[in-house]
């Protein structure tokens, strides 16, 4: 039997994948190694989302090539040529193939490359896996989306939405729980849609899981804004649950609908900013997460400004922002591009701004007092997370999945410090 390393990047959802394959690779009696210097084989499960996060894949990929190699995920889907342009003999296994995960591993380590890249009818709820948190489970709710956008690669990895049974979801999460993990990721490549292919929702979803009696917290994952204003009013109630963290990823892109338009997103702003002030108004204390990507084709001077003046407006918690990158394979690829001068000054201007409206937001917490469940251990300490699911780090001897009262002395951009009170 094989030592095998497996690495993963990109989203949840690829961190889920991950832990899946982890999982297989123990029942098919293989044995895991956390270095690639022990392995007998490598897995490198890829993200291909940006030009950077690609160019980070190939790099990393290269570097683990000199033994037997599984590549997984959404790149060698998306972007099979580019794959084997720089590593020809390694085999690939799609984001929706997992149930070939064993049979491409044994080929690979006989010598012999294997491409299963066919989406199965294989559910990934209720699979063997490894944790890569003890206390953190991740449980993949749906695969695919329902989306068009004109330059997102994603839908090329993982196609149309294929929401899981909430039944079987609700028994996965059990099993989540009685394994140990004080903390639940509801994920997939879109929460919002969740459910519209089988005759259900994200919040019916969410009201069933609190429903289960244990001490636990959950985190729903990212939605897009298009599908909210059918789920809205009820996903607002569900989160008056004390299980559910009140967070919200909801990527707005843009702050121009003209743009929103040419990225065939299928909202308009005011679509973002109604669940930022529903959300605001249920709960007060509420952490808004959104995307921006900057310098899209389309994207005039004009068109900027307006993105601005909504981050100004709405003053989201968290922004992850993005300088556009021309994905293979996408409709804006084909488009006539910006040039790579005036994004990056875009980019300096709103990553300037968030740096702001985050500080502003951080330093509103200091003095709180409240219940944090620590949930990963890094260098810099033990952090944990509040309600509104505030990043809180404390230099306190305390264990991954422990809850204290914890007061709040200072802040930063990226986080809260604090120590604690109980």
């Amino acid at each position: 039997m094989a030592k095998i390393f497996v690495e993963a990047y990109g989203c949840s959802a690829s961190f889920a994948d991950s832990e899946m394959i982890s999982g297989l690779i123990l029942n098919g009696g293989h044995t895991l190694v956390d270095n690639s210097s022990e392995s007998d084989l490598n897995v490198i499960v890829t993200c291909s989302v940006k030009d950077v996060t690609a160019n980070k894949m190939i790099h990393r990929i290269k570097s683990l090539k000199s033994k037997p190699l599984v590549v997984a995920g959404c790149f060698p889907k998306a972007e099979k040529n580019t794959v084997e342009k720089f590593v020809e003999n390694a085999s690939l296994l799609g984001p929706n193939s997992l149930g070939k995960t064993l049979q491409v591993i044994d080929s690979t380590l006989n010598g012999r490359k294997q491409i299963a890249l066919e989406d199965s009818d294989l559910s990934k709820v209720g699979l063997p896996k490894v944790r890569l948190n003890p206390v953190v489970g991740i449980v993949e709710i749906a695969s695919g989306c329902m989306s068009e956008c004109t330059f997102c690669q994603t839908k090329l990895s993982k196609g149309d939405l294929s929401s899981y049974r909430l039944g079987d979801i609700v028994r996965q999460v059990q099993t989540e729980i009685k394994e140990g993990c004080k903390e639940v990721w509801l994920t997939s490549t879109d929460n919002g849609c969740y459910g519209f292919d089988i005759g259900t929702d994200l919040p019916s979803l969410v009201n069933a899981v609190v429903e289960i009696p244990d001490d636990f917290m959950i985190r729903v994952g990212m939605m897009n804004p298009m599908y909210m204003p059918r789920i809205k009013e009820d996903l607002i109630k569900s989160f008056d649950n004390d299980k559910v963290f009140k967070f919200l990823h909801i990527p707005v892109q843009s702050g121009s609908d003209k743009v929103l338009h040419d990225m065939k997103r299928g909202h308009t702003v005011n679509t973002y900013r109604e669940i930022v002030k529903n959300a605001k108004e249920r709960f007060g204390d509420f952490t808004i997460s959104t995307d921006i990507i900057v310098g899209f084709p389309s994207e005039t001077e004009k068109d900027f400004q307006k993105t601005v003046s909504l981050l100004d407006e709405t003053k989201p918690d968290v922004v992850n922002l993005s300088k556009y990158s021309a994905r293979p394979g996408t409709d804006a690829a084909e488009l006539e591009q910006i040039d790579a001068a005036e994004v990056k000054r875009r980019s300096k201007i709103v990553f300037e701004q968030i740096s702001k409206l985050s500080m502003e937001s951080n330093r509103k917490w200091i003095g709180w007092r409240g219940k944090v469940l620590f949930d990963e251990k890094t260098d810099e300490g033990i952090k944990g997370r509040n309600f509104a699911y505030k990043p809180i780090f404390v230099r306190d001897q305390v264990e991954i999945g422990q809850s204290h009262t914890v007061e709040i002395t200072d802040a930063t951009v990226k986080r809260l410090v604090g120590k604690i009170a109980s």
